[in-house]
């Protein structure tokens, strides 16, 4: 997935361990070979290749997972859409961008975006894209859904605790070997050497979204590389999401949102998930948290 994968489990033996690991390993293999884009022999470059000619058929865990992320695009109103993969590249992140790119061409940009144009066959397990050079892409949660089936297929194997890191998303089960809960600290990006609040997370996946290396500034404004799919304009004003809930899939899609949508809609948003909690910073190094994450930190807002 163009990810790093670390694969933490807490077993009897380093042997029983390695066993553990090789069989998340697959499992993350599996998914992949689904999900990815990149792969022309995948089901969903099938379903790209075939946006504006005809429905393909796909297996039950892919038709949930696109359904699943169509929810998540009317609950966000947009702010998350899988098929952000059809919008043209027009923002450069690598400094050879020097003026931004006409109002015209921002909006052509996102022509063929759009979730509503996802249009499912519950009957017939069917995927159709409606527009000529659609596509769709699991960037924003795949590697979030990958870490969830590793961890279900460990705790069927009898793994009693571990944890799951996906370049950033973390997805945990169980207790350290001294009992105590794992945890995770959070950086503030702008001063990354500083861990301002270190987390208990039981049963529980946190995943963190940042822009603070890939962004083009104009007219003294910063824009970072996620782009709000809606628009085509890069989002602005939060430089990192952490977002605490009870799958990695989940997390990572709202982390994603968060990002878009900005600081108040977003902190709005969790607030009313049940079991979902976050941790916001904007491009001024401020630290905001939703209502019902508990932090004992000297910090919180």
């Amino acid at each position: 997935m163009g990810s790093r994968f670390d694969i933490t489990v807490v077993a009897a033996n380093k042997a029983q361990g390695d066993a553990f690991i090789d069989l998340a390993v697959a499992e993350i293999s599996r998914i992949e070979s689904k999900i990815s884009s990149w792969d022309s022999n995948s089901v969903t470059s099938l379903i790209n290749k075939n946006a504006g000619i005809k429905p393909v058929i796909v297996d039950e865990e892919l038709f949930n997972l696109i359904q699943r992320a169509i929810q998540i695009s009317k609950l966000t109103e947009g702010a998350f859409d899988i098929s952000y993969a059809s919008m043209d590249k027009i923002w450069k992140f690598d400094g050879s961008m020097k003026t931004m790119p006409s109002k015209d061409i921002i909006k052509q940009s996102v022509a063929k975006v759009g979730f509503q144009n996802i249009i499912l066959n519950q009957e017939k397990h069917s995927v159709f894209l409606k527009l000529k050079g659609m596509k769709i892409g699991f960037g924003a949660i795949g590697k979030g859904y990958a870490a969830d089936k590793a961890k279900a297929l460990l705790k069927q194997k009898g793994v009693e605790a571990g944890i799951i890191n996906a370049s950033g998303d973390m997805n945990t089960w169980g207790k350290q070997p001294n009992g105590k809960d794992w945890k995770v600290g959070i950086t503030n990006p702008l001063n990354k050497n500083k861990v301002f609040t270190l987390l208990p997370i039981h049963e529980k996946a946190v995943v963190t979204s940042g822009n603070y290396e890939k962004y083009v500034t104009f007219n003294g404004q910063r824009y970072s590389h996620i782009i709000d799919p809606r628009t085509g304009y890069p989002s602005k004003g939060v430089v990192s999401a952490s977002v605490f809930a009870p799958s990695a899939e989940l997390a990572d899609a709202l982390a994603t949102s968060i990002f878009v949508m900005g600081k108040d809609v977003g902190l709005n948003l969790i607030n009313q998930l049940p079991e979902v909690e976050c941790i916001i910073v904007d491009d001024t190094g401020k630290v905001y948290y939703s209502e019902n994450i508990d932090i004992k930190d000297s910090s919180k807002n």
